[in-house]
This record gives C-alpha cells, sequence and structure tokens, in this order.
C-alpha cells in the first residue's frame, strides 16, 4: 500500500504510523461514571468501506495525515495534513 504524503510524495505504508480513526470524541464529564469513561477509552467503530485515519510519517517528513481509504480494499482515495483536514 502507498500513502500520498502532501510534503514527501508517494511513500511505501511501512514509513507510516497508523494512529486509528480521524473523528472527534466527546469526553465525558469528570462525574459521567465509569460506564461512559469505558466506552469513551476501549470501545470505537469499525466500518467497513471508506474512512478517514490518522496517519503519522514516522520514517519521513514527520507530518500527521488524514488518509482517506477503503478498509476492504486498501484504496487510497487521498491525504492531507492533519491540521488542514475537517475532523
Amino acid at each position: 500500500m502507498r500513502i500520498p504524503c502532501p510534503i514527501c510524495g508517494e511513500r511505501d505504508r511501512r514509513e507510516f504510523y497508523y494512529k486509528g480513526a480521524a473523528v472527534a470524541l466527546d469526553r465525558p464529564g469528570p462525574d459521567a461514571g465509569e460506564a461512559a469513561w469505558d466506552a469513551y477509552v476501549y470501545l470505537r467503530e469499525n466500518p467497513a468501506g471508506r474512512t478517514r485515519e490518522l496517519w503519522y510519517h514516522e520514517g519521513g517528513c514527520g507530518a500527521w495525515l488524514v488518509v482517506t481509504r477503503d478498509t476492504v480494499s486498501h484504496e487510497i482515495f487521498g491525504a492531507e495534513l492533519a491540521g488542514e483536514a475537517d475532523v
């Protein structure tokens, strides 16, 4: 799999570190209870199909990227710098 880094160009997936879904999480309040905190820390969606993911270009420029990828076919549809992405 090749990821198009906006700074370095297309690179092999092994230069990157996957960090999870690029979604905003709603942090529970301090008094939300154990179940709410357990869900916040451990439960994530795992959709099949097109997703937006957070990747770190560890073996290159050190940029954080939001990569749009199909989790079934691994096709990459694009990547943008995380600071410029609408998350």
